[in-house]
């Protein structure tokens, strides 16, 4: 029994010192419609970010990018300014390092009615 106990416990470090930084908060949020636009979007993660290598763009429907100024990561929080915004679809485009080095990324869209 001792045995299987310690099995269990290294396994469950195992699984933890391989966890990513996963996207768990939006704001906007993936798909939201929204009548004023927004002045930053702001990614919430599982874990902590690796500033130097984690960054969001954000591109208009004309594949044009809409940031005013480049992203930055706090601890599990990334954030973007952005220009203002008229109405239309907006694409963000995210590549997230945790401290741990894992590397995930994705993307999502929001819009900004009339």
């Amino acid at each position: 029994m001792r045995y299987a106990l310690m099995a269990a416990g290294l396994l469950a470090g195992t699984v933890a010192a391989h966890a990513h930084a996963m996207l768990e908060h939006a704001s906007p949020g993936a798909g939201a419609t929204l009548a004023q636009p927004p002045k930053a979007v702001v990614l919430e993660y599982t874990e902590a970010l690796e500033p130097s290598f984690s960054s969001v763009i954000v591109n208009d429907a004309n594949g044009h990018d809409v940031t005013a100024g480049p992203s930055s990561a706090s601890g599990s929080t990334m954030r973007v300014p952005l220009k203002p915004l008229g109405p239309g679809t907006y694409r963000v485009i995210w590549h997230a390092v945790s401290v741990d080095t894992h590397r995930t990324e994705g993307a999502f869209s929001f819009a900004v009615s009339q």
